[in-house]
């Protein structure tokens, strides 16, 4: 197993920093490694505290019979991308609460969540081989009116209410974020979009 001798805080900016890692290899070779993380310090970092938070949340939400999905803009791509709503959890705030905050800023809709089992929702890591970033899944049923109103300037959202036939088309066509492709495989062969969440792990 690899061993980290040191941790150097190589940024200091609000929503992400690159960590440099002194570490040794299983063969015994010294090098860098580095790492992306929302952690403000190094002692927050998930490798020295061994705590697995949340950094965000995304959530798998159905309203009028459809899944609820956002097409954003994102820097790293300079492009659109397919995604649940998500967000980050802020501090004093727990992911149930973050995940009706953000469904509300992102897309107008009320979020009703459905209670899972804590294997479904617990925060699970997105990009390990660069980020510590963890995010938990919240899932429920929305309801009322579709508005770009509540979300942030910086923010670039389109609200998207996708039947199957459109699902299809956007697996196929366009770009997605992994965490979302999967539920939206889900959603195309379950004749019951959460029935999978009643089985037990």
């Amino acid at each position: 197993m690899g061993i980290i001798k040191n941790v150097t805080k190589q940024t200091d900016n609000k929503f992400l920093n690159i960590y440099e890692l002194d570490r040794e290899n299983k063969a015994g070779r010294s090098g860098k490694y580095w790492v992306a993380s929302r952690a403000k310090t190094t002692e927050d970092l998930k490798l020295k505290s061994g705590i697995v938070n949340p950094d965000g949340i995304i959530i798998y939400a159905i309203c009028e019979g459809k899944v609820v999905l956002i097409r954003q803009y994102r820097y790293p791509l300079n492009g659109y991308i397919y995604e649940f709503p998500a967000g980050l959890v802020d501090e004093g705030e727990d992911m149930m609460e973050a995940g009706i905050r953000e469904m509300k800023e992102e897309t107008g809709l009320t979020l009703e969540p459905i209670p899972v089992d804590a294997a479904y929702s617990k925060p699970y890591f997105t990009s390990v081989g660069m980020s510590d970033e963890a995010c938990g899944t919240i899932y429920g049923y929305a309801f009322g009116e579709v508005t770009q109103k509540y979300q942030e300037e910086s923010e670039e959202i389109e609200i998207v209410l996708a039947d199957k036939a459109e699902i299809r088309r956007i697996l196929k066509e366009e770009n997605v974020a992994i965490m979302c492709s999967y539920m939206l495989m889900h959603y195309l062969q379950d004749d019951e979009p959460f029935a999978f969440l009643r089985e037990e792990i």
